[in-house]
C-alpha cells in the first residue's frame, strides 16, 4: 500500500501511538494525531510537531464534536486511544476502563458518517477468555478463534476490547467498511510508561530498591513483544486485512515475571533480595500467543528477542530518567495511568 494518504492515529502521543507515528510519517503519510493526553506525552512527537510533519488535535474523542473535527477528511484510522493501564490499574479502576465502550463507539460511528475507508483497532490479549490461562505450567498458545463462546474477557478493560473487535466486524459485515483489530501481547520498549510490569521492573532496577518487590509469585508466563514488532504488524494489518478479523501481535517466547526480573538485575549489576508479593494484581497466570496466522496472512513474525528488547529498553531508560521523578511518580503509576 502507498501510505502517502491521510491518516488519523487516536493516542498518537502514547507510547505505542506515537512509533506508529514515527513509522507513518517515514512512509510518507499525512498523519493527524488526536489525544486527550491522559497518558500521551508531547515530548513523544514533538519533533514532528516542530518540523511540521504532523497536525495534532487535542480534546477527549468521546466528544461528538471532537471525534467529527479528527475524523474529517480522513481515509484510514489506525485508532490506539483508550483509558487503559497496567495489571494495577485495569484491575482497580473497572469504571474507567468501561468508558473505551463509548469512545470507541463514538470513534467508529463518526468515521463511517465520515466516509473513512478503514479502521485499524488496537485490541488486546485481555479479549481471551481467563479459565484458559490459568496453569503456567501448560505449554498454552492462545489461537485466534478461542475468542468465542462462552466469552469471558478479563476485566471490563477486556470487555470493552471484544466488542470493539465485534463492532468493527459488523461494520464489515452489515456496511462494507474495511477494518481490521490488532491484539497486542504486552507490549514494552522505548518510551514505555511505569505502570506495566517491564517499565515496572527496569524502574526498581534503576531506583535500586532491595528488597525487589515481584507482584504474585513470579510464576506467571508472558510473551513481552517490542513496541517496533508491534508498530509493524499494525501497519501490515492496515495493508492486507479488510474483513473485521482480528490477528495476534505477540512472540510465542514463554517468559516467567522471575526470569524477567533476574535478567534485569543481572544486566543491571543490581544485587538485591527479591521478594513476592501473592496479594498484588497478576492477572492471568499463562498468557502467550499463537503467532502463525500473522505469520500466514501478514508475512509478519517478531524480530526482537525478548532480552534484546530488554537490554535495548533498559539503556534507554537510564539513559533518559531522572531518578528523583521516578521515585516520585513510581508509586503512583503502579496501580494509576
Amino acid at each position: 500500500m502507498n501510505w502517502k494518504r491521510k491518516v488519523l492515529v487516536t493516542g498518537g502521543a502514547s507510547f505505542i501511538g506515537s512509533h506508529l507515528v514515527d513509522a507513518l510519517v517515514a512512509k510518507g503519510a499525512e498523519v493527524r494525531v488526536a489525544d486527550d493526553f491522559s497518558s500521551g506525552k508531547l515530548v513523544n512527537i514533538k519533533d514532528h510537531l516542530k518540523h511540521k510533519r504532523i497536525t495534532l488535535l487535542k480534546g477527549d474523542l468521546r466528544d461528538t464534536r471532537m471525534a467529527q473535527k479528527a475524523l474529517k477528511g480522513i481515509e484510514v484510522v489506525f485508532h490506539l486511544a483508550c483509558d487503559h493501564g497496567g495489571r494495577g490499574y485495569v484491575d482497580t479502576h473497572q469504571a474507567d476502563c468501561a468508558t473505551n465502550l463509548t469512545l470507541d463507539g463514538v470513534v467508529f460511528w463518526e468515521g463511517k458518517k465520515a466516509g473513512v475507508e478503514k479502521i485499524v483497532y488496537a485490541s488486546s490479549g485481555c479479549v481471551y477468555p481467563n479459565y484458559l490461562q490459568m496453569n503456567p505450567k501448560e505449554a498454552l498458545y492462545l489461537v485466534e478463534d478461542r475468542v468465542g463462546p462462552p466469552y469471558e474477557a478479563d476485566n471490563m478493560y477486556g470487555w470493552s476490547k471484544l466488542m470493539g473487535e465485534m463492532t468493527l466486524r459488523a461494520y464489515h459485515q452489515d456496511w462494507g467498511m474495511k477494518t481490521a483489530s490488532c491484539r497486542f501481547f504486552t507490549v514494552y520498549g522505548e518510551r514505555g510508561v511505569e505502570n506495566h510490569a517491564v517499565m515496572a521492573i527496569i524502574a526498581r532496577a534503576f531506583l535500586k530498591h532491595d528488597p525487589f518487590v515481584i507482584w504474585g509469585d513470579g510464576k506467571q508466563v508472558r510473551n513481552w513483544t517490542h513496541v517496533s514488532d508491534i508498530v509493524r504488524g499494525m501497519i501490515l494489518a492496515g495493508e492486507k486485512i479488510d474483513d473485521g478479523s482480528a490477528i495476534n501481535l505477540g512472540t510465542m517466547e514463554r517468559i516467567q515475571v522471575m526470569d524477567a526480573v533476574r535478567e534485569t538485575l543481572h544486566y543491571t549489576h543490581h544485587s538485591a533480595k527479591i521478594v513476592t508479593h501473592r496479594e498484588m494484581p497478576t492477572g492471568p497466570l499463562n498468557r502467550v500467543a499463537d503467532n502463525n496466522l500473522a505469520r500466514q496472512v501478514l508475512g509478519w513474525e517478531p524480530e526482537v528477542k525478548f532480552y534484546q528488547g530488554l537490554h535495548r529498553t533498559i539503556d534507554w531508560y537510564f539513559a533518559h530518567k531522572i531518578r528523583s521523578e521516578v521515585a516520585k511518580i513510581l508509586p503512583r503509576l503502579l496501580t494509576g495511568r
